[in-house]
């Protein structure tokens, strides 16, 4: 029996209040993963994959050090770095899924706990559509259920949006309902809001495939509607920023 993940379908909303204003909202749906649990889901739903394709997959090049190695040892390696040596951690990933083999993730979120269930870490894993990754790490020193961490902004991801911004995350600790809110800001004030909600449903055969009919071909609709709005705010004539820097997988201790 699958325990801990489950899924989450609600919504995407970006609006961006300068300097031209933008909005745009579609549905989507995440997996809430324990790590853990990824052979038991793999043996459990049968239209799922761990590592090999399928209608809806999980692939540990996707996250974490993208090399295929073990996500787990490469979070436990990074959360040595803040000082967090616990070894009996539970790791839950909040991702999108590859459907027919395809995804992009925007962002993908680890929440890291303790053997008593105490939320201690949080990681942001942020991708730009270049292929490359960055990694907010945030050590979380009280257990609670609403969380706000801010940093500056470290990774070039919108062509529309100037590196020196600083970034204000919002979040519910995953539980009956889904909650990540982002504020960003520049010097001159609040630049863009962007949000992800969601409602909780168990993770076995029915709901998924029931989630997938609801969103088909979802991750490929994520990525084309990335450049569809990309090339409205062109079309209203909003700067276009170079990318300066090359990355492929870095990795920031938050404090």
């Amino acid at each position: 029996m699958i325990n801990n993940s489950c899924i989450y379908n609600g919504t995407v909303i970006h609006k961006r209040f300068k300097p031209k204003q933008h909005f745009f909202k579609y549905k989507v749906f995440s997996l809430f993963i324990d790590l853990s649990e990824l052979k038991k889901i793999e043996k459990e739903v049968s239209f799922f994959s761990y590592n090999k394709f399928n209608l809806i997959s999980f692939f540990d090049i996707d996250h974490g050090p993208r090399d295929g190695k073990s996500i787990e040892n490469w979070i436990k390696k990074n959360l040595a770095k803040i000082q967090i040596y616990n070894e009996n951690i539970k790791i839950m990933l909040l991702c999108y899924p590859r459907i027919f083999g395809y995804v992009f993730n925007p962002l993908s979120i680890f929440f890291i706990y303790d053997k008593n269930k105490n939320l201690i870490s949080i990681l942001y894993e942020v991708k730009n559509t270049f292929g490359e990754q960055h990694t907010y790490i945030f050590k979380i020193k009280k257990n609670r259920n609403f969380i706000e961490n801010s940093c500056n902004k470290k990774f070039h991801v919108s062509p529309f949006i100037e590196m020196n911004c600083k970034y204000y995350f919002k979040i519910l600790n995953p539980e009956q309902k889904l909650s990540v809110v982002i504020n960003q800001s520049d010097n001159e004030g609040k630049l863009l809001f962007a949000s992800q909600d969601g409602v909780k449903k168990d993770l076995n055969s029915k709901n998924l495939i029931f989630s997938y009919i609801s969103h088909p071909l979802m991750t490929f609709k994520v990525i084309m509607a990335i450049h569809f709005e990309a090339f409205k705010l062109w079309l209203k004539g909003i700067r276009f920023v170079k990318k300066k820097t090359k990355f492929k997988n870095n990795i920031t201790y938050e404090t």
